[in-house]
């Protein structure tokens, strides 16, 4: 019974420490790394997913949006973002993280304040530049601080409940938008959707507050005042001894090193494709295409794609309790892919029944697993190298913030509702480049390994050919002593 209650305890929460100290400290981890990164990732998305909500809520009429001007506010976005991306994970190297994460988080916590004054789209573009900048601080330095933190299998139990913090920030702003547009719309001359972006920025100074007194940084600096310094000591020796987490200075042989391998490229690669395949979710497609056909209310049109966001939440916690299980990453892109491809072909056959297009948008929820495994999977492939796995980690999603800039224009428009006929088939080809590029990762990391048991096996085997050869050159000094006669006495002669 014992043993059937420990495979179960490993399969959902990761492998189990070995000691009572061990236990302890992965315990206070989680409670103080885990609820503010989480809390933080959820005002994050819940500011994003406002805009969204939003805009089918009355934003777009007092404003007097035309065109594509929802899909610049997000492509502007992008761009803070992308400008913020790699500034922000190379500060966490030189400003303690438990500083620099509050301090975004209350910029951009103002900024959120500020949308909801504004009386023109123009003004949003300004607001949401600034606070793409300050919000990339979020996602990749948190990933960045997991993997500082946890062992690999850790790692993607821990990303993936990371991951479903911000999708509940996405289901809570619809969600919260339904009931503030049905209590608040008016009160005080406000109109319901301005009222949400207060509420947002009420929701996310406190925790800003809250990292300054509990983030524990790295284990290299953590001063946290719940750690005694035999837990400090062993945040550090616990991880295995391929994993860098020391803190080191920032050189030109970084650059060097980065380059100069596969990972980089490989992995920038596979983000940048795999991320558009949540496309259908990060455009609020679903809810595009229920206000264009018509029929349903605001509440409804708010309501409903949060269907989507629920079985994102799922697909995320199952796929990373079941990687961090297997150690196998790649299967869940494999997953994600089918999903999204499946989604699309049910959306573009345009005659295909309403039942079927609410199922191929929560389905395509799927794609939101691929974020925690693909960002647990670059962690665990540059856990030798603290500064190139700060720099992959970065590098991955500003690659596919770069292409995200461009990609709803081009095939997901505001125009194009409800049907997304360009989308659709845009989906289906970055199903399909998802997987080969997935197998791309899969055969370099195996290839990398081979080539370090390979150089292992013939430095163990150098070794033991110098050890045999001092053995050697030790026995004439350690021979036994022969004695001889001479004419005069005896004389000892070594042999």
């Amino acid at each position: 019974m014992s043993s059937t209650w420990n495979r179960a305890r490993r399969f959902i929460w990761g492998e189990i420490p070995a000691s009572k100290e061990e236990r302890k400290l992965l315990l206070k981890i989680d409670w103080f790394i885990l609820s503010y990164c989480c809390l933080m990732y959820f005002t994050n998305y819940l500011d994003r997913s406002n805009v969204s909500n939003a805009y089918v809520s009355g934003m777009k009429e007092e404003l007097n949006m035309q065109g594509t001007d929802y899909n610049k506010i997000n492509t502007i976005f992008t761009c803070g973002y992308i400008v913020g991306m790699i500034p922000n994970n190379l500060m966490l190297q030189v400003v303690p993280p438990r500083i620099w994460f509050p301090l975004m988080q209350i910029v951009w916590g103002v900024l959120t304040f500020c949308t909801s004054a504004v009386h023109n789209v123009q003004q949003i573009y300004a607001i949401r530049f600034f606070q793409g900048v300050s919000e990339a601080s979020t996602f990749v330095g948190t990933h960045y601080i997991l993997g500082s933190w946890y062992k690999p299998s850790e790692l993607g139990k821990r990303s993936g409940i990371f991951t479903s913090s911000g999708l509940a920030g996405t289901l809570f702003s619809g969600i919260l938008q339904g009931a503030v547009y049905q209590n608040l719309n008016g009160a005080q001359g406000r109109s319901g959707w301005r009222w949400l972006f207060i509420i947002d920025g009420i929701i996310t100074l406190p925790i800003a507050l809250y990292g300054f007194l509990v983030f524990p940084d790295v284990p290299a600096t953590t001063r946290a005042f719940y750690l005694s310094e035999e837990e400090r000591l062993l945040s550090h020796d616990r991880l295995e001894p391929a994993q860098d987490v020391d803190r080191h200075g920032l050189s030109w042989n970084l650059m060097r090193r980065v380059l100069g391998r596969w990972r980089w490229y490989a992995c920038s690669l596979l983000f940048a494709i795999s991320g558009e395949t949540e496309s259908l979710g990060s455009n609020n497609l679903m809810g595009q295409w229920l206000k264009a056909i018509g029929g349903y209310t605001v509440e409804q049109t708010d309501y409903y794609p949060s269907g989507m966001t629920a079985f994102a939440i799922v697909s995320t916690l199952v796929c990373a309790t079941w990687t961090d299980y297997t150690r196998a990453r790649w299967p869940v892109l494999v997953y994600m892919s089918v999903a999204v491809i499946f989604s699309a072909i049910c959306i573009l056959v345009w005659s295909s029944p309403t039942w079927l297009k609410f199922l191929a948008y929560y389905v395509a929820g799927a794609s939101y697993a691929g974020q925690a495994t693909t960002f647990a999977w670059a962690n665990q492939i540059c856990a030798d190298d603290d500064q190139e796995r700060a720099v992959v980690l970065a590098s991955m999603n500003m690659w596919n913030n770069v292409i995200n800039a461009w990609w709803p224009l081009l095939f997901y428009p505001a125009t194009d509702a409800p049907r997304f006929r360009k989308g659709m088939i845009a989906m289906i080809c970055t199903g399909v480049a998802t997987l080969a590029v997935t197998w791309l990762v899969w055969y370099l990391e195996r290839r990398e390994h081979r080539i370090k048991r390979t150089c292992e096996i013939k430095n163990d085997a150098a070794s033991l050919d110098i050890k045999e050869a001092e053995d050697e050159n030790e026995k004439p000094r350690s021979a036994s002593v022969e004695v001889h006669p001479t004419s005069v006495g005896q004389r000892a002669v070594a042999v």
